[in-house]
This record gives structure tokens, C-alpha cells and sequence, in this order.
């Protein structure tokens, strides 16, 4: 009786080991997350919120490495205000693409980096009343980032790279 609970707990725990992989293929999650700093400034030294973004990925498939390819999208928002009222709204409207590496086997652990291309929508508002876009055009950025996952569906995520933030912080959901 002894020596089959050591097989079974001994086959628990390896089987735990084996399933370590926290993204594969046919995964789905979804980011939300305030972000810091960034690329973009307007003219001048404004205040500035800190940015909010979502985003979506899907596994789509594995690949030798180990690893998973994830496609989503991404939708980030970040405003700036100045002393005169002025006011410059900055959006990001992208699809990404991401590799997740699997071979570290850390249990609750997704590590993973990639890259976006995106349309940048700039626009203003200014305290004389005018209102328009500016500079709007297509990006491309890189990112490299993590999630920690507290539940089998919710965790934290940390990821740094040139969206509408350099640096992002937030919650995911793996559906």
C-alpha cells in the first residue's frame, strides 16, 4: 500500500513537470494593462496618463525550438496634457505575432517576444478650439514580455518593448 503511494505521487508529480508548458497550440489570452513611458512625446512637457492596452493572442502552432506561434491583435490608448488644456490622444490599433518559448519546463511560467505591425493614430484637441489627426501611419515594433499564472485561467503579465509604452504592466486571461 506504501510503495503504491509512492508511485502515485511520484507519477503526479512528473506528469505536473510534463505539462509545464503554459502557452500551446490552440491557447487563447487576453491582456489588459497600464502602461509607462513610451516613444511618442508631443511638443513640449506634458503630463501624461499612464497608458491602457488589450490584447489578444491564439497558439496557432508548434514549432521545433520548443516552442508555440501565437497571432492576435492590440488595441493601446495614451493621452497627453498640457498646462494650456491642449490635449493629444495617441492610438494603436496592431496585429501581432509572438514566439513563446517552452523550454524552460517553469510550471506557471510564459515567456515569450515578438513583434507588431500597426496604424498610429495621433489626435488633438487644442484649447482654441481646434480639433484634428496628425502624422498619422503604419509601425512596426518589437516586444519581449512574461506571464506569471496565479490560476489555471488568471495571471500577471510584464512586457517591455515600443507600443504605445515601453513598459507594461497588467492581468491575463487564459480562456
Amino acid at each position: 500500500m506504501r510503495k503504491s503511494f509512492i508511485y502515485i505521487v511520484i507519477a503526479l508529480f512528473t506528469s505536473s513537470m510534463a505539462i509545464a508548458q503554459e502557452f500551446n497550440q490552440g491557447s487563447n489570452v487576453i491582456n489588459v494593462g497600464f502602461g509607462f513611458g513610451g516613444h511618442f512625446e508631443p511638443f513640449g512637457s506634458p503630463s501624461q496618463n499612464p497608458s491602457i492596452s488589450a490584447s489578444y493572442e491564439h497558439g496557432v502552432w508548434d514549432v521545433p525550438g520548443p516552442g508555440v506561434v501565437s497571432l492576435g491583435g492590440y488595441l493601446g490608448h495614451k493621452s497627453y496634457k498640457y498646462d494650456n488644456d491642449d490635449k493629444w490622444n495617441y492610438t494603436i490599433i496592431g496585429v501581432r505575432g509572438a514566439y513563446h518559448f517552452n523550454g524552460l519546463e517553469v510550471e506557471n511560467l510564459d515567456v515569450y517576444g515578438g513583434a507588431m505591425l500597426s496604424y498610429n493614430i495621433l489626435s488633438y484637441d487644442t484649447s482654441y478650439s481646434a480639433k484634428g489627426t496628425y502624422g498619422n501611419e503604419l509601425g512596426a515594433t518589437a516586444f519581449v514580455g512574461g506571464r506569471w499564472y496565479f490560476t489555471d485561467n488568471f495571471g500577471a503579465f510584464a512586457e517591455v518593448g515600443f507600443g504605445v509604452s515601453n513598459l507594461t504592466l497588467g492581468i491575463s486571461f487564459r480562456l
